[in-house]
C-alpha cells in the first residue's frame, strides 16, 4: 500500500507555545487512522496542520511524494474535506449545502445532481434534501456535514469529533454509517476523537497524542495491551475510571 502523507520532525506552534511535536507518522493511501488523547493534546492542531491552516514552526509534511507547503493551496484544498465539529451548514437547504462546493468547482449541473443525489442517499438524508438547514436536529445536521465532505471524492478526509455534540444513541448510530461508509469507501481518513472504543471501532491503527507528543501508534487491542509510556498508560486509565 502506497504512503499518502509522511510526517517528520513536525513542530507546531501556538501562542508563543510549542503545542506539537510529532517525530515521525506515517499514513498509508486508504487507512483510517484515529488519533486520541486527553482534552488540549494537540490532536485538532495535527488536523489543521494537515489542512494547511496553521504553518508549521518546523519539520515537513510530504503529501503524495510532496512538501505540503509546496503544493499549490488551491489544488491541495481540491484534494481535501474538512468535517469540523460543529456543522457550519448555511441558511439554505440540505442539497444546496452539499451542492456548493461543487458548484464552487464548476462542475456540470448533471454531474452535480447525480452526486448530490447520491450522498444523499448513502447518509439516509433523501427525505431531507428540501428542508432548510436551520429545520435539522443535531445528528440530521451531521449526516449533511458528511456528505457534504464525501460528495467532494477527496483524497483525505479529515474529521475533528464531529459527532462530540450529539446525544449518546445519535451518536452511535452515527459513528456505525460513518464505519460503514468508510469500509465501502476505502478513502484515507483522519479521525480525531477522546473515546477510545469509537477509534477502534473507525480506524485500522490509532495513535495517541499527550501533551503534544505523539506517544504511540497501532491496534487498539495493542495499545490497551502495552502503553508504550505512563503517559499512555495515564490517558487509558483516565478514560475507564
Amino acid at each position: 500500500m502506497s504512503t499518502l502523507i509522511e510526517i517528520r520532525d513536525l513542530v507546531v506552534q501556538r501562542g508563543g507555545r510549542e503545542t506539537l511535536n510529532i517525530a515521525s507518522l506515517s499514513i498509508p493511501r486508504g487507512e483510517t487512522l484515529a488519533i486520541v488523547g486527553p482534552n488540549g493534546a494537540g490532536k485538532s492542531t495535527l488536523l489543521l496542520a494537515l489542512a494547511r491552516l496553521i504553518k508549521p514552526a518546523g519539520g515537513e509534511i510530504i503529501y503524495d511524494g510532496k512538501s505540503l507547503m509546496g503544493l499549490d493551496e488551491l489544488e491541495y484544498r481540491r484534494k481535501i474535506s474538512f468535517v469540523f465539529q460543529d456543522p457550519l451548514l448555511l441558511d439554505m437547504s440540505v442539497e444546496e449545502n452539499v451542492a456548493l462546493g461543487l458548484k464552487f468547482r464548476g462542475l456540470p449541473k448533471e454531474e452535480i445532481n447525480a452526486r448530490v443525489g447520491k450522498w444523499l442517499k448513502q447518509l439516509g438524508i433523501e427525505s431531507l434534501a428540501k428542508r432548510r438547514a436551520g429545520q435539522m436536529s443535531g445528528g440530521e445536521a451531521q449526516r449533511v456535514s458528511l456528505a457534504r465532505a464525501f460528495v467532494l471524492e477527496p483524497e483525505l478526509l479529515l474529521l475533528d469529533e464531529p459527532f462530540s455534540s450529539l446525544d449518546p444513541p445519535t451518536r452511535a448510530t452515527r459513528i456505525e454509517d460513518l464505519s460503514v461508509l468508510l469500509k465501502q469507501d476505502h478513502r484515507t481518513a483522519i479521525f480525531v476523537t477522546h473515546n477510545l472504543n469509537e477509534a477502534a471501532r473507525l480506524s485500522h491503527r490509532i495513535a495517541v497524542i499527550v501533551k503534544g507528543v505523539l506517544r504511540q501508534i497501532g491496534p487498539a487491542r495493542q495499545i490497551k495491551a502495552k502503553p508504550a509510556d505512563e503517559a499512555v498508560a495515564s490517558f487509558l486509565k483516565e478514560l475507564t475510571s
